[in-house]
């Protein structure tokens, strides 16, 4: 017997850590750093990285609430490959989200 697809650890995902960072925040907005590593599945560091990334690139941005942050997503910007640029970020995000 097999194991079902929720129980093997995925190997690999076709979305990136950036792609599930952006997701995470565009679920949450007020998402603390520690939860999205925790849901993401890497470290902190990376996460601060990757929204680091996110930010300098303009697809996010960061405002600070004394210690806290609270992002919010630039949903009309293009998606970066060539193979996507006739996407924006939110399309992307509106498909995989199950935000309202």
């Amino acid at each position: 017997m097999t194991p079902s697809a929720e129980q093997q650890p995925p190997g690999w995902t076709f979305l990136t850590n950036h792609s599930h960072v952006l997701l995470s925040i565009w679920q949450q907005p007020d998402i603390r750093v520690r939860d999205i590593a925790a849901l993401v599945g890497i470290t902190e560091r990376a996460v601060m990285r990757i929204i680091g990334e996110l930010n300098t690139a303009g697809f996010i941005n960061i405002e600070k609430s004394g210690r806290e942050n609270r992002y919010t997503v630039v949903p009309d910007l293009a998606l970066r490959h060539p193979l996507e640029k006739q996407h924006t970020v939110g399309v992307l995000l509106e498909t995989l989200s199950n935000r309202e």
